[in-house]
């Protein structure tokens, strides 16, 4: 483990650190740009910290602690890989995550090539010529193309990008209506923001927890909970708090009653679902209801498909709950939440730290 270096009062305030976390590029398997970002704001607030071999952080309060909570984001967003590129210097995509080939056509795009970034556009044949029924095509992974305006094959290799160097779209945060955060990438960055402001309130408040506090930001939970699953096993905890993402429902085209009712601003969401142990959760709703800390509830069948998942079932079962950020336009350019439900969950998460008894014993019976 590495220890914690002195760190003077040059610190970023929250602000400059969501603008600058989430603006950084932090594509699966390609986190380590952003993960230095994070490690270095949150080492002020914390004792210890240690990086694993695939670039999950966690940082680390009171490490000789025998009892072990965690809290948890992701850190990854999805993206694309260069898979082929024409011998006229196009480049096709396969997908780094979750991407929609819908969304991309026109879209602007970095390329992480060798020698640097590389800007490029998805193309598209305009609408002139796509009248005729056999020839106006959607978006899919075997048509959209990645234009960085070379001639040849050659001249695209010539600047750094072959096949392999990952893609994002340039877009960047701004801010909606003074209400909203909007931008690529929230999901789940803004998780990695939330669980570090949780550490910097500690610390600032001067809060003493009984107990070991590892604050996990993990990689690649975008192409399978990899990351989570891998600090699961090396921590061991005994409680697992993690926080993701989960949609707003209110915009055309979603259907309650197949996608659930809720709504950004209207608090964060609490789920019910086998992988989320109910002892805890009830210790949710109880710190939620005490100190005013509006909520909503959500219900899933058999996975939550969020890093809760990999702590539930780790080592021989960790008793984990899952509060998720309600989100507009999940996996496109223009994700957007609500600013009131971040600041609740940084308050849930805090005030069930301040609660929480070491050696709470989170079992249904003994």
């Amino acid at each position: 483990m590495a220890k914690k270096k002195d760190v003077k009062s040059t610190l970023l305030s929250p602000s400059e650190f969501l603008y600058k976390y989430l603006n950084n590029a932090s594509p699966t398997g390609f986190e380590a740009s952003g993960q230095q970002i994070w490690l270095a704001y949150v080492k002020p607030f914390i004792d210890d910290y240690y990086i694993d071999a695939y670039g999950s952080v966690v940082g680390i309060i009171n490490p000789e602690a025998e009892y072990k909570v965690v809290i948890e984001a992701h850190s990854d967003e999805i993206s694309w890989f260069v898979n082929y590129i024409t011998d006229n210097g196009y480049i096709y995509v396969r997908r780094n995550g979750g991407s929609d080939p819908v969304i991309a056509p026109s879209m602007r795009v970095n390329i992480h090539g060798d020698k640097g970034i590389v800007k490029g556009i998805f193309g598209w044949p305009a609408i002139h010529v796509r009248h005729e029924k056999d020839r106006d095509p959607m978006p899919d992974m075997k048509n959209i193309y990645i234009d960085i305006g070379c001639s040849s094959k050659q001249e695209v290799i010539e600047k750094g990008v072959n096949v392999g160097s990952v893609i994002t779209f340039a877009d960047e945060m701004f801010e909606l209506n003074d209400r909203y955060y909007v931008g690529r990438g929230l999901d789940n960055r803004i998780g990695g923001y939330i669980i570090a402001q949780v550490v910097r309130l500690l610390a600032e408040n001067k809060k003493k927890l009984p107990f070991g506090l590892y604050v996990a930001n993990c990689v690649q939970e975008e192409i399978g909970l990899r990351g989570a699953e891998m600090v699961a096993n090396a921590i061991k905890p005994n409680v697992a708090i993690v926080t993701d993402v989960c949609h707003d429902t209110q915009a055309p085209l979603y259907n309650k009653i197949i996608d659930g009712d809720f709504i950004a601003g209207k608090g964060p969401v609490l789920t019910f679902g086998p992988a989320v142990q109910l002892n805890v959760l009830k210790m949710l709703f109880e710190v939620a209801e005490k100190n005013k800390i509006p909520y909503q509830r959500a219900a899933v069948s058999r996975s939550t498909g969020t890093d809760t998942d990999s702590f539930a079932y780790s080592n021989s079962g960790v008793p984990s709950a899952l509060i998720s950020l309600p989100l507009k336009y999940m996996h496109t350019t223009v994700e957007t939440v609500h600013k009131e439900d971040i600041e609740n969950i940084i308050r849930l998460i805090y005030e069930f730290l301040l609660q929480l008894k070491s050696g709470h014993d989170f079992k249904y019976f003994s």
